[in-house]
């Protein structure tokens, strides 16, 4: 309660600085442009047939809830950010493999920016794709009528088009606003399919019936589980001890529980649906084909114990991945060395990189199974209570609560930052 009141002072006192008021005023701006975009639809589409498609596609509903309903709708943003986030992933993989690559990863701002570079060019390619798949899935299911090659190229297009605005956008609020751009975006596209998702659980839902009204209260309660569970993961920190020398002073060195953030999970959905839409791309298909897409459609359902495991252990691997890519064992041994520090009873360089790797390595696992979890129990008890239009999911919940956290504390410190310069002069 004592953190709540003190986020919440921080958010009132954030409004009185004009800095830091600009800034949340051009994120809200930004994040209003984008659900502005969000409503301008690709022509050719029956958006009646394509809201029932979605709604009986429990693999669609979920990209369709983390696209804030711009797929559903088929409007030029509706690929959303997945593009880009695949073209990341495919840039953090080549690194692992292109020396260059990692190279680029050490020089700091330069290496970034030119690394960002690729990434927006690897998107549009990787977009195009994306496009046409989703027309050609649509198509198959008479959901689209079949375009001339010019048409195609026109939906295509403006798909690609809408991917980009929304990664301009986002690096906009990287530069203009608070927050990190790309989390900011989904996490306005979650919030704006909530009211939806409410409504029509309380519309369709027979409130006269106890048993609905029970499986309600257990599937909110579990929400707020996962909320206070998310908070308590996301403080959670283990603190190395680290000497000095020369200070003759100990500090600590801090391993988050979550050191991954968001990212793991987001990683996950992007590429936990692939085997489902491509089943169902296949299906289409006569002959073998077909049969083989039917299969890898049916056993990657949503609600299937093969799709659950499968995305369970993509969260776990990607937050070791992720991790690796942004905590090195080596390079913070090289820099404890350099500045003559080094943990208690443990030798500088190799030992205490062995050291560091060993209990990164622990740390992470705990926050590894916990995404896993939180990702797919929502979803096991989505199917036990039968509650399928309250789309909100353990990720979705995951994502909002990681956002609101990081944002605080990155407003916060704007604030301190403010106070102290004040105190200064």
């Amino acid at each position: 309660m004592n953190k709540l009141i003190h986020s919440l002072s921080v958010y009132k006192e954030a409004i009185t600085i004009p800095v830091l008021r600009q800034k949340i005023l051009f994120t809200l701006a930004m994040l209003v442009i984008f659900r502005l975009i969000a409503h301008i639809p690709v022509p050719g589409v029956n958006l009646a047939l394509m809201q029932k498609f979605f709604n009986q596609n429990q693999i669609l509903a979920l990209v369709n809830m983390f696209s804030g309903g711009t797929l559903a709708n088929f409007s030029i943003v509706a690929l959303g950010l997945n593009p880009y986030i695949n073209a990341s992933v495919m840039m953090q993989l080549l690194a692992l493999v292109i020396p260059q690559l990692a190279e680029l990863q050490k020089e700091g701002e330069y290496g970034r920016a030119r690394i960002n570079q690729y990434i927006r060019v690897a998107t549009i390619p990787i977009a195009l794709i994306q496009s046409i798949g989703m027309y050609s899935l649509l198509r198959s299911q008479q959901i689209i009528i079949s375009l001339s090659p010019l048409s195609l190229i026109a939906l295509a297009i403006s798909m690609v088009s809408g991917t980009m605005i929304m990664v301009f956008l986002g690096e906009m609020i990287n530069l203009y606003g608070v927050g990190n751009g790309i989390s900011m975006m989904i996490f306005g596209s979650i919030i704006s399919h909530l009211p939806v998702s409410f409504y029509q659980t309380f519309s369709l839902t027979d409130l006269s019936n106890s048993q609905n009204v029970f499986n309600i209260f257990i599937y909110l309660a579990l929400a707020l589980i996962i909320i206070l569970g998310v908070v308590f993961v996301e403080e959670a920190v283990l603190r190395v001890p680290v000497h000095y020398a020369r200070r003759g002073q100990t500090t600590f060195l801090p391993i988050k529980v979550d050191t991954a953030g968001v990212m793991p999970i987001i990683f996950a959905v992007s590429l936990a649906t692939i085997p489902s839409l491509l089943g169902q791309f296949l299906s289409r298909i006569p002959g073998g084909v077909g049969q083989f897409g039917t299969f890898l459609a049916r056993t990657f359902r949503a609600d299937s114990s093969v799709y659950v495991i499968f995305y369970f252990l993509l969260v776990v691997a990607f937050t070791f991945f992720y991790t690796s890519v942004i905590f090195k064992p080596k390079d913070i041994a090289d820099e404890l060395r350099k500045t003559g520090a080094f943990i208690p009873g443990i030798r500088p360089g190799v030992s205490t990189q062995t050291r560091l790797q060993y209990l990164i390595t622990r740390v992470i696992a705990i926050g590894a199974v916990f995404l896993g979890l939180i990702a797919i129990v929502p979803s096991l008890l989505q199917k036990a209570t039968g509650l399928t239009t309250l789309s909100i999911s353990g990720t979705g919940i995951l994502i909002i609560v990681s956002v609101v956290i990081e944002l605080t504390r990155k407003i916060e410190n704007v604030v301190q930052s403010y106070n102290y310069e004040k105190l200064t002069y």
